[in-house]
């Protein structure tokens, strides 16, 4: 089984614009949870699971599905959204997020809830995850592809750069790490805390084949994506993917103070009226 797979750019694009405004309205009636990184992700994450992934939502457990692993998991209100168009659980579902009980954890919880494919949020580990995840499709000769989400703060944990090293010497390729990188950390931007840069450069000297792309694009994110699960190079894919972070509510674009601060009611609307216009 397969999921809905949408094929159509401006669909995916209206898909986006969707989730967006559940994701404004989903951590609003929270009260709490990380805005600026889950709006940078949706372009990347609705291409994975309604065009190149496989998965199905009515059996989450199929052993052939992709992997998706989001390693940034304070992110995962754009999880959760792409999960609801993809008819994992019911929209309502979604203004249960970090309620007490609630499948949706402020963090992903595979004991909640069983589509996620790991407990992440502790950053740095979801990488190394993943190169588990990938070696074990390999041992049991299974053609699954794994993808990771890291973001681009959380790279500057050491536990990534060991993982960096031994996922292309050990040739995992069936493996692809999507960096988010918006250029914002928890507290700041990244050049005046510890900037990664060169990132390409970086992951491209560890043996990765990586590819850089504008994570807003859809265009250029169908393109990357498709590449990396079909096309194996012998080597694993990094998909480096500038963003911005508050990505369609203009107050919160490239604003620090939006990293984990939840919008009032009338910044919700304010929000909603946006993204509606847009």
């Amino acid at each position: 089984m397969v999921h809905l797979a949408i094929d159509s750019v401006a669909e995916l694009n209206q898909r986006c614009k969707k989730m967006r405004a559940e994701i404004v309205k989903m951590i609003g009636l929270a009260g709490s949870g990380h805005p600026g990184g889950s709006l940078s992700e949706v372009e990347l994450l609705a291409a994975l699971y309604l065009n190149v992934m496989k998965h199905d939502s009515a059996d989450p457990a199929w052993p052939d599905r992709d992997r998706f692993i989001l390693s940034k998991g304070h992110g995962c209100p754009a999880l959760y959204a792409v999960l609801a168009e993809c008819g994992y659980i019911p929209y309502e579902t979604l203004a249960t997020l970090r309620k007490m009980g609630s499948p949706l954890q402020g963090h992903p919880d595979r004991r909640m809830f069983s589509a996620m494919e790991a407990c992440t949020g502790s950053l740095g580990q979801g990488l190394s995850i993943g190169i588990g995840v990938a070696l074990a499709a390999k041992l049991d000769k299974k053609d699954f592809h794994t993808f990771v989400m890291a973001g681009d703060g959380e790279i500057q944990e050491g536990q990534n750069w060991e993982a960096a090293m031994f996922a292309p010497y050990h040739k995992v390729d069936n493996l692809t790490l999507i960096v988010d990188y918006n250029h914002q950390q928890l507290d700041g931007f990244l050049k005046d805390i510890l900037d990664p840069a060169p990132l390409a450069a970086k992951f491209a000297a560890f043996g990765w084949d990586v590819v850089e792309i504008n994570g807003h694009d859809m265009n250029a994110v169908l393109l990357a994506l498709k590449r990396a699960r079909n096309e194996r190079k012998g080597k694993p894919v990094c998909i480096i993917a500038d963003t911005i972070k508050g990505k369609g509510v203009s107050f919160m674009e490239n604003n620090p103070d939006w990293h984990g601060v939840a919008p009032k009611p009338d910044q919700v609307a304010a929000a909603l009226k946006e993204l509606e216009a847009n």
